[in-house]
Order: C-alpha cells, then sequence, then structure tokens
C-alpha cells in the first residue's frame, strides 16, 4: 500500500452511505449481501447506492460476485487489513503501542 491508495481507501469511506456500506458488509463479510438487501437494510434507493458500490469497489474495498441475475457484494477483508496495517505502521513511526485499538480500550467500543 502507498499514500495514493490510502488517501484513495479513506476517500471512498468517509461518506455516510458508503460507510454504512461498508459497516454493514462486515457484518456480513462471509456471506456477503446483494445490491437490493443492502439498500433495504440502509434505507437508500437502489439507483442511488449503485454510485456509492462503484466508489467503494473501485477502491478495492468491496467486491461482487454474480450468482444468477444477482451481484452479491463481500468485503475485501485482506484489503481492510492491509489499510489498517499501512496506517497503524506509518502513523505510529513503528511504535504500534502508541495506536490502540478499539479492542484494547474500552472507550472506543461501539455499544448498541
Amino acid at each position: 500500500m502507498n499514500d495514493t491508495k490510502a488517501v484513495k481507501t479513506l476517500s471512498a469511506l468517509a461518506q455516510p452511505t458508503r460507510f454504512g456500506v461498508f459497516r454493514l458488509l462486515m457484518k456480513y463479510s462471509q456471506e456477503g449481501l446483494s445490491a437490493g438487501a443492502i439498500a433495504e437494510k440502509i434505507s437508500v434507493p437502489q439507483n442511488t447506492l449503485s454510485s456509492h458500490l462503484n466508489i467503494l469497489s473501485n477502491a478495492g474495498i468491496i467486491t461482487s460476485e454474480r450468482r444468477g441475475r444477482i451481484l452479491n457484494y463481500t468485503v475485501e477483508v485482506e484489503a481492510v487489513k492491509i489499510f489498517m496495517e499501512y496506517l497503524v505502521v506509518d502513523c505510529c513511526d513503528g511504535h504500534p503501542e502508541i495506536c490502540f485499538l478499539a479492542s484494547t480500550n474500552q472507550n472506543f467500543v461501539h455499544k448498541k
């Protein structure tokens, strides 16, 4: 990963609908979801969702697979891992202990 790719990833995620799609697909990382199911779950019209899915796909964050007449979307988990590692290693100058993650600090854990 390089700065250009990292910025492209950040840009793709830096929009509420796309970030919502990403978070939703992370929950369904194994099986993925169809565009229709995504639109329904996050209450976005399918025609609007299409452009968001393209942006996420072009950034390498998600991928689609045709299952009959339906496109099923999943998160590119390895790409996300590489992105997160790049942020931690680069931002922390080789000292990951200063870049604590949500799992190590309960103040940042999202509670429902």
